[in-house]
């Protein structure tokens, strides 16, 4: 992720939404903590997963589990100052997809962060329906 240079580009994710930070972020050099910012990166993609049911509603209510995060701090983030973050779908798998999000803060991306995420039928992992890959592959990660 480090090396991807086109991953710093807030214009390239397809899903983007703003962030207020808390007093409660800091860390003891007043700076964005880093448990904080994997917070930040967690409500992107709940929040990514509530617009996509939303806007692509034949998909239903898929259950995904969290299979592995990977996070790159690339700056130090500091609060008050609000939080942009955008969000891609980087590929997806038999039962499984890659979502790439960036972190932002005052037009500088701050952090990367990728995460695979597991498809959760009645039993388990399961393969991704044709209709959910459609709709992720809408939010595809612009300039791969």
């Amino acid at each position: 992720m480090r090396n991807d240079p086109w991953r710093r580009d807030a214009g390239r994710y397809a899903f983007r939404l703003t962030l207020d930070t808390r007093f409660a972020d800091m860390d003891p050099n007043r700076h964005l903590n880093n448990s904080a910012i994997a917070r930040l990166y967690e409500e992107a993609r709940v929040r990514f997963h509530m617009d996509m049911r939303d806007r692509h509603r034949q998909v239903g209510q898929p259950h995904f589990l969290v299979a592995r995060v990977e996070i790159d701090y690339l700056a130090e983030g500091h609060y008050p100052t609000p939080v942009d973050l955008g969000l891609g779908v980087l590929g997806v798998g038999g039962t499984s997809y890659r979502l790439g999000v960036g972190l932002f803060q005052n037009g500088a991306c701050i952090g990367l962060s990728d995460a695979v995420m597991v498809y959760r039928g009645d039993n388990g992992p399961a393969r991704v329906p044709d209709i959910l890959r459609t709709a992720l592959e809408s939010y595809a990660l612009r300039g791969q």
